[in-house]
């Protein structure tokens, strides 16, 4: 019998490598991913998985050929990798209802193929370092901040999960977040400085602005859609769950 060989195909990263070290292979901006097969679609039915919120990360992790650290994943690269693992797996033509401007219910069916990246400005980048300056404009606060991995995601719902053990009741998602993000305040790398401008002295206005420079500087490919040509808008985002790689799962 002819030894049989799964396909595979290379998918282009939204970042196109610039802000991972040269010596990590993400670095060449595109990974190898294999088709999925039913032995992958076991991933997906995994009762442990579906509960523990992990399920497509360890789907994700199946498919990916390149010998990557995945926890070194941009979100925005992590994003490009789903939805090609949703092509490669069932197609580019992804169904799902929505709610409209309206209150009502409607389905939309998405190529997914299609799907724009964000266009990013390459000036603004140094090779090989994922840190960005931005001065806030209510206080001139030097701040650098990085944009934000799959490791780093897993430590900020760990440390949330944390503080709502002690607190049920509190909030912590923005500052928690904000405290990932910000690398330096005034040239200051540790993290109690960091810690405590967050939560006493940055300014709403400031941190929005920062949210929206984060916003406009991060590689990623646009998960929305225009419903109709009537709509007047930046787009609906493109819902995504268990049922984006299997329908009946």
């Amino acid at each position: 019998m002819a030894e049989l060989k799964l396909p595979t195909e290379v998918v282009k990263l939204p970042s196109k490598g610039l802000l991972y070290p040269k010596e990590s292979p993400l670095a060449k901006g595109e990974i190898e991913m294999f088709y999925m097969t039913a032995k992958h679609e076991d991933i997906l039915t995994n009762v442990n998985f579906i509960k523990n919120g992990t399920v497509i990360d360890k789907l994700l992790q199946a498919l990916i050929v390149t010998p990557i650290n995945y926890d070194e994943l941009l979100i925005g690269d992590k994003n490009a990798v789903l939805v090609a693992a949703r092509i490669l797996g069932y197609g580019k033509d992804y169904s799902f209802k929505y709610t409209d401007d309206r209150g009502n219910e409607k389905e939309a069916t998405v190529d997914l193929s299609a799907l724009d990246e964000k266009p990013i400005d390459e000036s603004l980048f140094t090779a090989g370092v994922n840190e960005f300056a931005f001065n806030t404009p209510k206080t001139g606060a030097l701040l650098t901040f990085k944009l934000l991995t799959h490791g780093d995601e897993k430590k900020i719902e760990a440390e949330i999960k944390g503080l709502q053990k002690v607190n049920p009741n509190g909030s912590y998602d923005v500052t928690t977040r904000l405290k990932h993000t910000i690398t330096s305040v005034n040239g200051e790398r540790d993290q109690k400085t960091i810690r405590d401008f967050v939560d006493n002295y940055l300014l709403a206005p400031d941190a929005r602005a920062l949210r929206e420079y984060y916003s406009k500087v991060q590689p990623d490919i646009e998960l929305k859609f225009i419903p109709d040509e009537n709509y007047v808008g930046e787009g609906i985002a493109i819902p995504i769950s268990l049922s984006f790689f299997w329908p009946d799962a």
